[in-house]
């Protein structure tokens, strides 16, 4: 395997060895982030669209309510001048220029087979955050916000083995501004990592030990038996039987990230409903684990 790894910074690309990995970059740099990665061979970026529109969102969010997660400074209070509107079309343009620049020379210095794993953070300037100088809004948001754009090869994680079920702990309240996905909470997730048993390959977040949100890096479901409409329930294993089990995830308004991943499944799911096949839904999961770090073992 390749270890190459490459660090865009405002269009222009690093290759020196000291591009960190992905984590230690995430921990040092504030700001709104999404990852994803190639797939066949490096053709195409997964769901890439989404992940942009996620970036922008969770950029506006943080510069709307908590600017100090954007900007590396204590910064509180910021204009609210700026349209909005223009973040989106704004940070697609800034991340694609970059990435245009980075992408065929990772692809030249990979491995034939090798995905990559590709990181776009936007942060912000703090230094050019109240200037004055008759330019418009497009253009005082360009130079407002630093882009970052990290590739390096991709390593699929692990969670158990094939012959055993992923084995889950709660251990955590759940993120803060959770409609946003940044930087400061690869560093937060590390210290509950701590607190996993050793046993445990996820830790699952929950803001009272009953309702369960979702895992530190994953989506969490949990797949039931529905009820039919007297009231009784169906054979999970039922095939023939309509809407015979449900997929059930906790709603974003309780405290989550509303994941790319996470839509996926909804919406595939709902596919599947018009089709005669499972319902899924948005509902508060209760799972039985007063006390924290109590393990939670699913097959």
């Amino acid at each position: 395997m390749s270890s190459c790894r490459f660090l865009v910074v405002n269009g222009v690309v690093s290759r020196t060895s000291d591009v960190p990995p992905v984590s230690h970059f995430l921990e040092n740099h504030p700001g709104a982030y999404t990852t994803t990665r190639t797939h066949t061979n490096a053709s195409y970026l997964l769901f890439w669209e989404r992940h942009l529109r996620r970036l922008a969102e969770s950029a506006r969010i943080l510069y709307e309510s908590r600017p100090e997660l954007l900007f590396a400074s204590l910064v509180t209070r910021v204009p609210s001048s700026l349209s909005l509107s223009l973040w989106e079309p704004t940070i697609r343009s800034l991340v694609n220029n970059s990435l245009t620049e980075v992408l065929p020379i990772a692809l030249e210095e990979r491995n034939y087979g090798e995905e990559l794993a590709v990181t776009a953070l936007v942060g912000g300037n703090y230094t050019k955050l109240n200037e004055e100088d008759g330019r418009d809004e497009e253009e005082r948001i360009f130079s407002l916000l630093d882009v970052y754009v990290h590739v390096s090869i991709y390593v699929p994680p692990a969670f158990g083995v094939r012959t055993n079920a992923a084995q889950l702990a709660v251990v955590g309240r759940g993120r803060d501004v959770a409609k946003a996905k940044f930087s400061d909470w690869v560093r937060l997730r590390k210290c509950l990592d701590k607190l996993r048993s050793p046993w445990a390959t996820e830790v699952l977040l929950s803001n009272d030990g009953d309702r369960i949100l979702e895992g530190c890096v994953t989506n969490f479901f949990v797949v039931c038996r529905s009820e039919s409409k007297d009231g009784t329930r169906k054979d999970l294993l039922d095939h023939k039987s309509f809407c015979s089990f449900e997929v059930q995830t906790a709603p974003v308004n309780d405290g989550l990230l509303p994941g790319i991943i996470r839509q996926l499944v909804l919406d595939s799911m709902q596919d599947m409903l018009k089709q005669g096949n499972p319902i899924s839904r948005s509902c508060t999961l209760m799972v039985r684990a007063r006390t924290l770090g109590r393990g939670i073992c699913y097959k």
